[in-house]
């Protein structure tokens, strides 16, 4: 769910601006998992400018009271939200920790970084959502540490049914800044893309893990 239209248009005008959402359709990138995909979306170079870091980091604060009210701490996911969610957490004055995606091997074995007590009510920061598994094992593991986690918010959703389906069944609310429906939207009346990209765009994402077989 995203917070609201304009918010998610602003988004996404602002992330194509700098290149941190990729499209190219008739060059597909190929993701980690293998997964073959005419975007690709890297939302750590907004790091990189302090206007556009900023709007994030308001954004994400106005709206994390307003669903969720004020939490007694803000996570973020290792590597990609630890960069926004401490800004977040320093706009709100509130403490912050972050979840790695296992426990360490050695030292103190954590898995969650940093001061965290029993019942306390967590927020987690992520960057981007598309299978929400990763995303979802960070809510666990504050789980297991003890904590009250009230929802997730994330900077862009691929929107991909899986990832509804994975929310839905762990029963975590989570909004969004952006996602892919307005992205490709705002792309298109920007010229990024033409309305027959667009296409290609729609129909990659009703079936991601199997649209790379047909690209030749």
């Amino acid at each position: 769910m995203i917070f609201n239209i304009d918010t998610a248009k602003k988004t996404a005008e602002l992330l194509l601006q700098i290149n941190a959402i990729k499209l190219n359709p008739k060059n597909p990138f190929t993701w980690a998992s293998g997964w073959k995909s005419p975007i690709y979306c890297d939302n750590r170079i907004t790091l990189s400018f302090p206007p556009i870091r900023n709007y994030i980091r308001e954004e994400f604060a106005k709206h994390i009271e307003k669903e969720f009210g004020k939490p007694d701490v803000i996570a973020g996911v290792a590597t990609g939200a630890i960069g926004i969610g401490m800004l977040v957490a320093e706009y709100m004055g509130l403490p912050f920790v972050y979840v790695r995606p296992e426990a360490k091997k050695h030292g103190r074995q954590n898995q969650v970084e940093g001061f965290l007590q029993k019942g306390q009510n967590v927020v987690v920061v992520e960057d981007l959502i598309s299978t929400g598994k990763s995303s979802l094992l960070a809510v666990e593991a504050l789980k297991a540490a003890g904590a009250n986690v009230k929802g997730m918010v994330a900077i862009f959703t691929y929107g991909f049914d899986i990832s509804v389906e994975n929310f839905k069944e762990a029963n975590v609310t989570l909004h969004t800044l952006g996602n892919y429906k307005t992205l490709l939207e705002l792309a298109v009346s920007k010229n990024y893309i033409t309305e027959k990209e667009q296409e290609t765009l729609i129909e990659w994402s009703k079936s991601p893990s199997t649209w790379g077989q047909e690209v030749v």
